[in-house]
């Protein structure tokens, strides 16, 4: 790993093959490789979930058949993966919202971050 990449805290879930396609496997694993090199994503890929918490985003991968969302936090020395899920409605689902607040405080009261 490059010594300025930032590695990967997966509090829940996983990205493989199946639920994911190939190809949506390898997309989402390149697109958290560029966050992890510090590169900054915007619309279509990724969008900020304030309401979850300050420096949090929703990944977007778009599958053959199905969408999915990672959410993350970026932290000081990491990517921390809060929830992923596949999109079934036009809104975050209220439970993966609450969740992933529960996940990223913990995360902080555990790290002090």
């Amino acid at each position: 790993m490059n010594p300025i990449e930032k590695p990967l805290v997966w509090l829940y879930g996983e990205v493989k093959s199946p639920p994911f396609s190939k190809e949506a496997r390898l997309e989402a694993g390149y697109l958290l490789r560029l966050l992890q090199g510090g590169e900054s994503l915007g619309l279509p890929w990724s969008r900020p979930m304030p309401s979850i918490g300050a420096r949090c985003h929703e990944l977007r991968v778009n599958d053959a058949k199905r969408t999915w969302r990672l959410v993350y936090h970026i932290a000081t020395e990491s990517i921390v993966i809060l929830e992923v899920f596949q999109k079934q409605t036009t809104g975050t689902p209220q439970a993966v919202l609450e969740t992933c607040r529960r996940r990223l405080r913990k995360y902080i009261a555990d790290t002090g971050e």
